[in-house]
Formats: C-alpha cells, sequence, structure tokens
C-alpha cells in the first residue's frame, strides 16, 4: 500500500474538487515519480557475488515518504558528534486549532511566528538568574499534522539539560526532570506567540484576514490554557539520536501505517491519544489526498532550526567551551560516521562484496503529469 497508488487512484477526483497549488502539484509529481523509470536509475552488480539489481533514483522531496530513512540515518550520524553527554528534555509546543484558519490563509508567517515565540519563551527562561542563568541550545522541529492527518501544528525542541554562563566559563546543569515548569512556559508562550501574531498583523504580513475577526481571536486565545507538554529527562546519547531521528524527518504519514487502498477510500492505523490505543480509520480517498496536501510547507521553509548554543554560526567554538567546561575530550566520530554511511554500498546477499554500477539508466519523463 503506497501513496502512489492513493494517487494513482484519486488525484483525477481530487482536482475536480479541490484547487491544487504549485507547491503541491510539484510534490505530488516527485512522490509519484519516485524509484520509477520516470527518474532513471543504476543497475548495480556486487564486486563478489553474482548479485545484481536495477535501482531506480529517488526524487528526494521531503514530504516523499519513500526517501527519508536513509536521509534520518545519515542526519543522526552527522549528529552524533554534536551530542553532549548531559540529560537531554523533550518539549512540545502545541498551536491552538482556533489559528488553523490563519495556517490555511498564511503558513508560512504563522510558522515562523510559532518558531520565534517558542524561542523566545525558552531563552527567557533559560536566562532567568533563578533558573539556569545562561544561554540554552534547542533544535526545533515543526510537525503540522496529527494521527488522523488532520492540522495540528506543533513544535517538538530537543533542550540540553544546562545552559552556558554568560561569560562562557561555566555550565550551570539543570536540575528538574522537566527543565522548567510546564504551567508557567504555557502562560509565557501565550503571551509570547499574540503579542509576535498581532505584530505581524500591524506589519500587513497576514493580509487575508479579516480585520474585524483579528483582536477578537486573539483574545479568545488570552482567555484559554495553551499546551506545552514536558517529556521526563533523557540520559542516554543514543536514546537521544532516536529521537533526533524520529523527529526530523518524520512526515505526515508512513506507508507502514497505510492497511488498504479500495477504489472509493484509504484505511490507514492511527494511534488515539485518548485511550492510548492503537485504531483503524477510514476516509474517502478525496478526503485522505486533501488532508496529506494540508501538510506540504512552503517552498524552501525551514522547518528544522537550531538556537542558541547549537545554532549553526556558533556551534563548534561553544560546544568545544561546554565539553571543557564539562571535563571531555572530543569525542571522535568521523571514522565511525564513515563506515555507517559504507554500509550503504554493501551487497545485501553476501554482505561481503561492494555494489559497482554497471551502467546508468536514462529517465524517462512522463508527461502530461
Amino acid at each position: 500500500m503506497t501513496l502512489q497508488t492513493v494517487l494513482s487512484n484519486f488525484l483525477i477526483p481530487y482536482q475536480q474538487q479541490h484547487h491544487l497549488n504549485a507547491v503541491q502539484f510539484k510534490a505530488i509529481r516527485h512522490i509519484s515519480q519516485c524509484r520509477t523509470a520516470a527518474l532513471g536509475g543504476q543497475w548495480v552488480k556486487c564486486s563478489e557475488c553474482d548479485f545484481e539489481q536495477l535501482r531506480f533514483h529517488s526524487c528526494r522531496d521531503r514530504h516523499c515518504p519513500k526517501c527519508q530513512q536513509q536521509a534520518t540515518d545519515q542526519w543522526c550520524e552527522a549528529q552524533l558528534t554534536k551530542i553532549l553527554p548531559v540529560s537531554y528534555y523533550h518539549v512540545v509546543f502545541t498551536l491552538p486549532h482556533e489559528l488553523n484558519g490563519w495556517v490555511s490563509w498564511h503558513g508560512e508567517v504563522i510558522y515562523r511566528c510559532l518558531f520565534a515565540a517558542v524561542w523566545h519563551t525558552l531563552k527567557t527562561f533559560g536566562a532567568d538568574k533563578k533558573r539556569l542563568n545562561g544561554e540554552l541550545g534547542m533544535i526545533a522541529i515543526l510537525h503540522t499534522w496529527g494521527q488522523n492527518l488532520c492540522r495540528h501544528v506543533h513544535l517538538h525542541c530537543l533542550i540540553p539539560g544546562g545552559a552556558l554562563s554568560h561569560d562562557q566559563a561555566q555550565w550551570h546543569e539543570a536540575k528538574s526532570n522537566y527543565l522548567f515548569p510546564v504551567r508557567a512556559l504555557s502562560r509565557h508562550f501565550r503571551g509570547t506567540m499574540v503579542s509576535t501574531l498581532r505584530r505581524a498583523y500591524n506589519q500587513r504580513d497576514l493580509p487575508r484576514l479579516d480585520p474585524a475577526d483579528v483582536n477578537q481571536r486573539l483574545q479568545e486565545l488570552m482567555a484559554k490554557q495553551w499546551v506545552v507538554y514536558s517529556k521526563a529527562h533523557i540520559k542516554k546519547p543514543e536514546t537521544v539520536v532516536r529521537y533526533l531521528g524520529r523527529y526530523t524527518r518524520k512526515i505526515a504519514i508512513s506507508e507502514s501505517r497505510m492497511q488498504s487502498v479500495d477504489p472509493d477510500q484509504v484505511v490507514f492505523s492511527y494511534k488515539d491519544y485518548r485511550d492510548g490505543k492503537n485504531k483503524s480509520l477510514s476516509l474517502p480517498g478525496v478526503e485522505f489526498l486533501r488532508r496529506f496536501l494540508l501538510h506540504i510547507l512552503p517552498t524552501g521553509f525551514v522547518r528544522i532550526r537550531h538556537y542558541g548554543f547549537l545554532s549553526n554560526r556558533t556551534i563548534t567554538r561553544k560546544l568545544e567551551v561546554i565539553r571543557r567546561c564539562l571535563q571531555c575530550q572530543e569525542s571522535k566520530q568521523e571514522k565511525e560516521t564513515a563506515e555507517v554511511i559504507a554500509k550503504d554500498c554493501l551487497c545485501p546477499q553476501c554482505r561481503k562484496g561492494r555494489l559497482v554500477v554497471r551502467h546508468e539508466i536514462p529517465a524517462r519523463p512522463i508527461y502530461g503529469r
């Protein structure tokens, strides 16, 4: 059961009922052609045994369910050099569903405001003299979906358990099992996000919103409790890496969750977090596609971002400082990473020889799709 089958069965009926924008069309074209003759491929042969195989190229689209596993593995291996020997915390900030309509009109702006509000909240708590009194580091990953494929915008944050002092001479270790109080985080996040949205509207970054609705909606949001979830600290570095892989390259639905594709409907599994049970959900094919396409991100939008001492601009220098503060030696991971990546070229039959490209298969573009 593949997403390509769903597209083949229901794309034309979907286009008869809904508009398909350029970004969605591009993602659909990539997914439809992934690992098919349309993209070409390679005929490979093992250098030690008689194993041969035709391998078509992948589309490498970040929304494609076939292309994420290898990207996940390589990305996680690259992160091993950046893991600190400290506890890590997993905190999730959820955007209220009342803003889903705004996301439909101005998704990129709302997502950008969410990143800014979350980092401002955590940075403020980390710099508080009564808490960690220093600079935090954070990896933030945007997810826009729930288990049933409906729009559920939230930010997963993986945070090393401590802060680098402002003079960069000490490491202030986090003592709490949950980093910061969740209720306090929720209130600060609510106020910061509402202020950020109001500022964006005043700067005319949200021109498609109804002026009469903006103030009322923001006032209603300030009156309700926002959801912030914090998971108890994670201590083992390998567990941290698994967390990174699980959340960084995840897409709206994996093909392993798809149970059947009928002429009229799609059945897939999901987890109901209200009772913690795995269930099956049946949707008409057009509705399944509509929900899936809600989660196609704007072109060029960065959904994985690094902040604080983990920001790309300063990470190398500041990690060295933190390791000195922790009296740790630099881990030698480059060789291990190279060895892991090299395993992709091993023969799956004899596990000794290397796969050698015998010849290239030219691409055969499919016109009219």
